[in-house]
């Protein structure tokens, strides 16, 4: 049986009012009260059932996901999973479309984003690159009464309603203090490859990496970040280079993609000078080279629950419903050979 509110006062030891007063965010709730609730509404599985009242009135929901176009593993993963979810819209009433938009390039995105807006969509969910243009579009959605959500990489300097993704300082700050403990208290460099200073979500991971560094490893430096664009070919000639001219590294930080060309960059190296590796996200390249002993940790989000996160919230924005802030919390997951899935 699906949990109703009865269950849910239940579980938080509340009244049904105050079950009611958290679910419609009325004031009246002290916090601590509002978290009980909050916390046992996502135990339960808790869901309004404002589908059968949609479905009643044949509610379309027209969402459009903006994503770039690469060989990205991960935003291969990503458009993968909208593609998924949009061959059962007919099931929960949504009219999903993917826009394509070429990656790192802020005014291609903000025509994306303009383009769309002419057609009146009921949420748009995107993945940001944070320039002026960018916002300004975002902002113009949201002025029209188009809520927006941000997928991977954040805008907060724009109107967006939402960012499903991880907290990318504390991304950088957990790969800062893996490689600091792999070093040993050894001294030398530590190589930060990253795709575009354009996104927030690698400049946010390189400003955590470099604060623990600084902190809590003072025999270590981190040399200045290799732009790779997410470009395999480009990240191992930047990082066969680098290696190269700084034979002092200790340890690399992959934050973005682009690691099919880290890895053949690696392989090159000799067995004997072993180079500690933090990459992100689990696919095909980076978990084989956890198993090869080539990488040593993976950073890595659920590219799955950040969609249907995105299309939660753009529904609750669409049916002015709540949002329960615990259940869209997205997860970093750290794996090593000896955890993986």
């Amino acid at each position: 049986m699906k949990p109703t509110v009865h269950d849910i006062a239940a579980h938080a030891g509340v009244s049904l009012a105050t079950v009611d007063r958290v679910l419609n965010r009325r004031p009246g709730v002290r916090g601590v009260t509002r978290d009980r609730v909050e916390n046992a509404i996502v135990e339960l599985g808790y869901v309004r059932d404002v589908a059968a009242a949609n479905l009643a009135k044949s509610r379309l929901y027209p969402f459009v996901f903006i994503v770039p176009t690469s060989d990205n593993s991960f935003m291969v993963a990503l458009r993968r999973e909208v593609e998924e979810v949009a061959k059962r819209g007919a099931i929960d009433r949504l009219d999903l479309r993917v826009v394509d938009v070429p990656a790192f390039d802020p005014a291609a995105l903000a025509r994306a984003i303009e383009d769309v807006r002419a057609d009146g969509p009921s949420g748009v969910a995107l993945v940001a690159v944070d320039a002026p243009e960018v916002a300004e579009a975002i902002d113009r959605l949201v002025e029209d009464g188009i809520p927006v959500v941000t997928l991977v990489s954040d805008l907060p300097t724009s109107s967006r309603q939402h960012y499903a993704g991880i907290d990318n300082i504390s991304a950088g700050r957990t790969a800062a203090s893996l490689l600091g403990r792999f070093a040993g208290g050894r001294q030398g460099s530590l190589l930060v490859l990253a795709g575009s200073m354009l996104v927030r979500d690698h400049r946010e991971r390189l400003e955590g990496f470099q604060s623990v560094v600084a902190s809590d490893f003072p025999s270590l430096s981190v040399l200045p970040v290799l732009e790779g664009r997410d470009d395999p070919k480009i990240a191992e000639d930047l990082v066969t280079n680098a290696l190269r001219h700084h034979p002092d590294v200790l340890g690399i930080y992959s934050l973005g993609a682009g690691n099919r060309g880290l890895v053949r960059a690696l392989e090159r190296r000799s067995a004997e000078t072993h180079i500690f590796t933090i990459a992100h996200e689990l696919t095909g390249t980076t978990r084989t080279a956890l198993q090869l002993g080539l990488i040593d940790a993976v950073l890595n989000q659920d590219p799955g629950h950040e969609v249907r996160s995105a299309i939660r919230v753009l529904k609750a924005k669409a049916d002015k419903q709540p949002i329960v802030e615990a259940q869209e919390r997205i997860r970093l997951d750290i794996f090593l050979k000896d955890n993986l899935p």
